[in-house]
């Protein structure tokens, strides 16, 4: 049963950051441990894709905060998720959640909650947000770039330009291209 360590600091400069943490969770009794500087909202982290790929069931995995592991509430809690079906233990040292605790299990589903809750009302904001604007006459919703070039991509295709060539001069994608001639010729 392994006990595996992740840290993470948003750039280099926080390179001090990073040693704390790495000694944070040596202390925790991590006995592998990854780590990189690298932003959370990079779409790659190879390093923990490392770690997740290396844990195995009654494995247990630390970070020292929540923000470390996730780039969001949702996004922490898929990752834990994740983990504790396949079975491993997920200990958040700043917040003393560990999952193989009822306590631990308790806290995430609050966190869980709060993090559903933020969403709805984020949700209920921008649903009264485009109300207003569109009583005000602002908002009327993003326009249809490529239906309004139909009559373009159907002269193009008619004088024999390739439909790749057509989404390149018009700078549309090529599916609209297609869906263009296909809704053209079906009707």
């Amino acid at each position: 049963m392994a006990v595996v360590g992740y840290g993470r600091t948003s750039t280099v400069e926080q390179k001090a950051g990073l040693a704390d943490q790495l000694r944070e969770l040596e202390a925790a009794g991590c006995t592998k441990l990854y780590s990189e500087q690298l932003s959370g909202v990079d779409t790659k982290r190879p390093q923990l894709e490392a770690a997740l790929h290396y844990l195995r069931e009654g494995d247990t995995f630390v970070v020292t905060k929540p923000d470390r592991l996730g780039r969001s509430t949702a996004n922490l809690l898929q990752i834990v998720q994740d983990l504790t079906t396949r079975g491993v233990v997920v200990r958040i040292l700043s917040m003393n959640v560990d999952t193989s605790t009822a306590t631990g299990k308790l806290m995430l589903s609050i966190l869980a909650s709060v993090a559903a809750f933020e969403r709805d009302l984020m949700l209920e904001r921008q649903r009264a947000g485009v109300a207003a604007a569109q009583a005000a006459g602002k908002y009327k919703g993003r326009a249809p770039t490529a239906r309004r070039q139909a009559d373009q991509v159907m002269a193009l295709d008619q004088a024999g330009v390739r439909r790749t060539e057509i989404a390149k001069k018009l700078n549309i994608g090529r599916a609209s291209v297609y869906r263009i001639l296909s809704e053209a010729t079906a009707g």
